[in-house]
């Protein structure tokens, strides 16, 4: 059984606690044999959610050499825990003035952003951030990946946008595939759905992405919906998804307002100063799984006119966490409720900095800068880096077998363990 070296101080029993031996139950003991780590870039970085999933700290043989985002506060972020290697800027402009050099590399990452396809972007058929994937795939092509993998809202999948960028790919070279993935199939407490399209010279991904889950939906019987599982690697049923209660049952009641220089978690487990009214509002909805609906049904004088007139949609706003299922989609605006399912299981409170972080799979050391709107929307932006950990299981097969790096034996066994 190989050890995690971690390269960030890190605490397991949250993030790993399971997931590790889950892990190690894939996995052979010639996993992570001595080798060269591989080259890694990440374009539309943010916080880096994504390079920790393909780092040392999740047991990935990735490096990363050179990162970008738009925002300051981003890039001191990933600086701060991957090395001062991450430049800030337009992407555009960085490649046009070509004063800098795009460094080579293995696989290049990232998301451009997404709000050009969101379904809350109303303005998004002529929003010009549809059109950033054109940059990332010119990175691509001066830093000589041979592996990239672009992560996007589901909504991209099938759109004119999605075709160009296969199309676009494909005239470089590149073999496509793409798929949904649920972030809580892979251990991270929280039902996010991310698209994630993989290109490889070298070999179809299709071959081996999806990755394969590590977790299962219960029914009623706690039974699996579905068996994307090899029995074999498992004793008896493999692990149920994460919740609520696995993520923030440790943690106490939050205290202060602001960011405190204090040791995790409880730096960032602070709270908000709601108005009378909200509290009301909060103590009139106690049991988990209510919402701004059954306020109008308890409280009407305290529910906003506004959504009195909205008769549908909207289930998650003003809702509480359930304890024994994920969290719901974590944005950056989740310290408010009337944002969404946003509301502490039990206490009469929005969820905090530290438990959006945990639903987003992050270790409790990872270092987060800025203020606190700022890191809100680092934490609500990432990609979960455990489902980032799943994906560069693929990559590092992919890459393994290009340089020749596994036996037949072993190539076979990482195949039926990698995908489903």
């Amino acid at each position: 059984m190989y050890q995690i070296e971690n390269t960030i101080d890190i605490d397991k029993s949250f993030i790993l606690k399971e997931d590790e031996a889950t892990y190690h139950s894939r996995c052979s003991g010639e996993l992570l044999h001595s080798r060269e780590r591989y080259r890694l870039i990440d374009l539309f970085c943010g916080a880096g959610g994504m390079s920790l999933g393909f780092s040392e700290v999740f047991g990935q043989p990735f490096q990363s050499v050179w990162a970008n985002d738009y925002n300051q506060f981003c890039g001191d972020t990933y600086n701060e825990n991957f090395g001062p290697h991450c430049v800030v800027g337009d992407i555009v402009e960085i490649l046009d003035q070509g004063k800098i050099e795009i460094p080579k590399a293995d696989v290049v990452i990232g998301g451009p952003p997404c709000q050009g396809f969101s379904l809350l972007n109303k303005n998004r058929e002529n929003d010009p951030r549809k059109e950033l994937w054109r940059p990332y795939l010119e990175v691509v092509e001066r830093s000589g990946a041979s592996i990239f993998i672009m992560e996007n809202v589901p909504q991209l999948l099938g759109t004119f946008e999605h075709g160009e960028i296969v199309g676009a790919a494909r005239s470089l070279g590149f073999r496509v595939w793409q798929e949904k993935l649920i972030a809580a199939d892979y251990g991270v407490p929280q039902t996010r759905t991310r698209a994630f399209i993989i290109g490889c010279k070298f070999a179809d991904p299709a071959v081996l992405f999806p990755p394969r889950k590590t977790h299962f939906n219960p029914n009623g019987n706690g039974k699996p919906l579905t068996l994307p599982f090899n029995k074999v690697e498992y004793l008896s049923t493999p692990p149920k998804w994460k919740t609520v209660r696995d993520a923030i049952a440790d943690l106490p009641a939050p205290e202060g307002t602001e960011i405190r220089n204090v040791p995790p978690p409880l730096d960032l487990h602070f709270g908000r100063t709601p108005t009378e009214l909200s509290r009301k509002r909060y103590r009139a909805i106690p049991r988990e799984g209510m919402n701004r609906f059954d306020l109008q049904r308890i409280a009407p004088e305290l529910t906003p006119k506004c959504w009195i007139r909205k008769k549908s949609g909207g289930t998650d706003l003003f809702g509480r966490l359930w304890w024994d299922k994920p969290s719901v989609t974590i944005r950056t605006e989740f310290f408010k409720p009337e944002k969404g399912r946003y509301l502490h299981p039990k206490q009469h409170r929005p969820i905090t900095h530290r438990e959006a972080a945990r639903f987003q799979s992050f270790p409790d050391s990872f270092k987060f800068l800025g203020s606190k709107i700022e890191v809100a929307k680092q934490i609500g932006n990432a990609v979960p880096p455990l489902l980032a950990a799943r994906v560069a299981d693929v990559v590092r097969l992919l890459l393994d077998q290009k340089y020749g790096k596994w036996t037949s034996s072993q190539e076979q066994n990482e195949v039926k363990l990698c995908r489903g």
